[in-house]
């Protein structure tokens, strides 16, 4: 019997690799497929059609024990949204899909909805369909995104050149520590028989974990501006893992400086509380979905211009590896070890 293969030994984008290596577009209107935030289908001659989805399990990406079921409808919209957007696209309608086991009641599937409708109403989509289904371990939703842009408008992954600076949206390593603060809370709250909750102090964190949002306003001021980014990614499995998706697509390496990396102060705080250095966070703690983007060198001052976005560095020669200058002035490696959903 030949030796078997376990699914942590390739990852999840190992998989998805290996699992799709024998697929080849057939039609024509497939502009782009597997490989990006977004398939690309043709749409016209001057727009295109962007699709994505994802799957959210209980368990593995949510806890209900300290997860509200209208945060989460809202954030299984939004994370969906947020690959629209690092697109360069516009969302446009969403479907959702649901299974549910008996313990979930009407009341609480209602819950649910009420925070997908308030993600359709904030970011101006429609729910167009789904489909539900019975479980027998949870609940269990998948929301597909469709949405547009411009042909010569959209962004790809695989296209940052040499000497762009590398960009960043809001700030990195919030959604982790809000995790790892209700993580702690749950844990007292196990062990002492019932304690309430300290959560006073965590509420910045929490809620970029619980409710976070897609950066519309950054692609809405790109547009002002003028501004196409070369390449981009939204940052849903940690700093690093997407600067490596870009990079290694892209062909290029990149330096980044570790006293520019946005912080919010909240975070420096929580993260001091577990004796963890705030970078960790940022660049492998995942589900900030903020917009990771490349921009030629000649829109640093414009790109300055744009109310919450950070530069934190450029794209070097692909021999220049992939590495952070920290304060001290010392280089070191970046490694991609963001969220891996099979460990």
């Amino acid at each position: 019997m030949s030796k078997q293969t376990t699914l942590d030994e390739l990852g999840e984008f190992g998989l998805i690799s290996h699992i799709t290596k024998k697929f080849q577009s057939q039609r024509d209107t497939t502009i782009r497929g597997i490989g990006d935030d977004c398939a690309v289908l043709q749409k016209d001659a001057k727009n295109h059609t962007l699709v994505t989805t994802d799957l959210l399990m209980e368990g593995i990406h949510f806890d209900l024990l300290f997860t509200p079921l209208k945060h989460l409808g809202y954030k299984a919209v939004t994370v969906n949204l947020s690959d629209i957007y690092a697109m360069n696209g516009i969302p446009e309608s969403i479907t959702v899909s649901i299974a549910v086991s008996a313990k979930f009641t009407v009341e609480a599937i209602e819950q649910l909805y009420d925070g997908i409708k308030l993600a359709c109403d904030t970011y101006n989509v429609d729910l167009i369909g789904g489909d539900t289904s019975s479980s027998v371990t949870g609940l269990a939703i998948s929301v597909t995104a469709i949405g547009s842009v411009p042909v010569k408008q959209v962004v790809y992954r695989n296209t940052a050149q040499i000497n762009d600076l590398i960009c960043v949206s809001g700030d990195l390593g919030a959604a982790y520590s809000g995790l790892q603060v209700m993580q702690r809370e749950q844990s007292v709250y196990e062990q002492t028989g019932g304690a309430q909750p300290q959560l006073e102090g965590y509420e910045y964190v929490i809620e970029r974990h619980l409710k976070p949002e897609a950066r519309k306003d950054i692609i809405d001021q790109l547009r002002e501006a003028n501004i196409v980014p070369t390449a981009m990614i939204d940052i849903s499995d940690g700093l690093s893992s997407e600067l490596f998706h870009i990079c290694s697509l892209s062909n290029v390496g990149c330096h980044i400086y570790e006293d520019k990396i946005p912080i919010h102060k909240e975070t420096s705080q929580v993260v001091a509380e577990f004796e963890v250095d705030p970078v960790i966070p940022a660049l492998n703690g995942g589900e900030d979905y903020e917009l990771l983007f490349t921009v030629p060198i000649d829109s640093y001052k414009e790109v300055l211009k744009i109310k919450g976005v950070s530069v934190i560095g450029s794209i070097v020669e692909k021999e220049q590896s992939l590495s952070m200058i920290t304060r001290s002035g010392s280089p070191v490696t970046l490694k991609a070890q963001g969220w891996n959903t099979f460990e």
